[in-house]
């Protein structure tokens, strides 16, 4: 693999220190420099904030350094310089940091240079350049590229980002890897006992699918990753209004996500064989589309009544979860952009994470915490089953209530998944609303490197 544009490994060129430095501490680090350098500071007003950065100057006129208020700790800590100073221009940190410390702050440099400029190619440029080691350079790059591939599926119009486009990807994927797919597309649903995924996306031109990616050595344990994959997102009958339907070919998130798992867990090489499932279809408008209040059969032999045809994901994970249980994996992890009451209580950057299994949770939470990359504990409370209460069916989708609807959302879900299965759901939302450094306005990937960090952690 290509090294990542914003990285270098080697010191031909002289690098420019970078002096990463605590907003409480920039008093003393600056009291601590030449006489020069200090009156610079006083001159552009450089005061205590986290984020802000100050070009140092030399006594030639060239950039001598670079001051950026942060902390090491901090992921997007030195993302702002990525795209802010003249292409290409070697950076250095000033003080030597270990290596987790290193890759951190390199990925979230190598975050900040990222750019989607598919339909606008003028607008491409190149980053400035960290120096690490090159066994950080090699991790941050595979690290970064993935983040990449994820972002650039849930930016791209639907139109270019379909279920077929989808299984493009997954087919190349597993042409470079060594991988097999399958693929079970639009009536064949029906004969092969997915009449979940059927019923949501039968209403659109493009037709629906399961698209199956299997990989690695059978004598392995058996993961096996999910992805909700709703290219697009009318809402059905149940249509959303046109600011809820704006930023819907981001519904594919979950896909997205999963599928650069996959690809991170190839190039790993992990010790586990890898079952990748997507479900890919747009929930369209038309006139066999799904109606509420019909009764669908799902793959598992529960009939449910559909409350809500927004409420769709669910009803197209049921059946692939169905199937992803029935050969009892070691671990089932599913990712979804599924619910918007998730986002009401936890915001943007906490993806929901539920399990059947505390340690599993906890073990998934604990990586995302050691590589930045956060998650959130939610309850399964057996008691808010009610909430998907049918007078006419097993269950419900979506019932009758607003209260609590991450969490009816993942007990739907479980209701698909035995216990003997160690499973988890995130739901998140894969978009970043406004820009901010190392995470630009538009698609995004959560939850990856959490994911990552525990598979590698269990089957490096």
């Amino acid at each position: 693999m290509a090294l990542h544009p914003a990285l270098m490994t080697t010191t031909e060129r002289a690098a420019v220190p970078v002096h990463l430095v605590a907003p409480a501490d920039l008093g003393t680090w600056r009291d601590a420099q030449p006489v020069a350098t200090r009156q610079w500071l006083e001159a552009v007003g450089a005061t205590p904030r986290a984020g802000t950065w100050t070009a140092l100057p030399g006594t030639d006129g060239a950039l001598a350094g670079v001051l950026i208020q942060g902390a090491a700790a901090d992921l997007y800590a030195l993302a702002p310089l990525a795209l802010a100073l003249p292409a290409g221009t070697p950076l250095r940190l000033a003080t030597p940091v270990d290596v987790a410390t290193q890759t951190r702050l390199a990925l979230g440099f190598a975050l900040g240079a990222y750019q989607y400029t598919r339909y606008r190619p003028v607008l491409a440029r190149s980053p400035a350049q960290l120096q690490v080691s090159a066994g950080v350079a090699a991790e941050v790059t595979r690290l970064a590229a993935a983040v990449g591939f994820a972002r650039d599926l849930v930016h791209t119009p639907t139109e270019d980002c379909g279920p077929d486009e989808l299984q493009t990807v997954i087919e190349a994927l597993a042409a470079t890897h060594g991988g097999t797919v399958r693929s079970i597309v639009g009536d064949a649903l029906l004969a092969e006992r997915f009449p979940a995924i059927h019923a949501v996306g039968r209403a659109s031109h493009r037709a629906p699918r399961l698209i199956e990616l299997d990989w690695g050595d059978p004598a392995h344990p058996a993961v096996t990753l999910v992805g909700k994959g709703v290219c697009f997102d009318t809402g059905g009958l149940d249509v959303k209004p046109a600011d809820g339907m704006l930023w819907m070919k981001k519904d594919m998130g979950g896909a997205a996500v999963a599928i650069a798992l996959a690809r991170l867990v190839m190039e790993r090489g992990l010790k586990l064989r890898l079952k990748l499932l997507v479900p890919a279809v747009e929930n369209a408008i038309g006139p066999n589309a799904y109606r509420p209040g019909e009764v669908i059969q799902t793959r598992a032999g529960f009939r449910v009544e559909i409350g809500n045809t927004d409420a769709e994901g669910r009803v197209i994970l049921c059946d692939a979860l169905s199937y992803a249980a029935e050969a009892k994996p070691a671990l089932l992890i599913d990712f979804a952009t599924l619910t918007g009451a998730a986002r009401i209580a936890l915001g943007p950057d906490l993806p929901a994470t539920f399990s059947n299994r505390d340690g599993l949770s906890d073990a998934l939470i604990h990586a995302g915490r050691r590589v930045a990359d956060p998650l959130w504990p939610m309850p399964l409370p057996p008691e808010y089953q009610r909430y998907l209460d049918s007078p006419i069916a097993d269950f419900n989708n979506a019932g009758a209530t607003r209260m609590g609807g991450a969490i009816t959302a993942a007990l739907y879900l479980q209701r698909f998944v035995p216990d003997s299965v160690a499973w988890a759901h995130l739901d998140t939302y894969c978009w970043n609303d406004a820009d901010r450094p190392g995470r630009p306005r538009g698609g995004e990937c959560q939850g990856l490197r959490a994911a990552d960090a525990l598979l590698t952690a269990r089957y490096g």
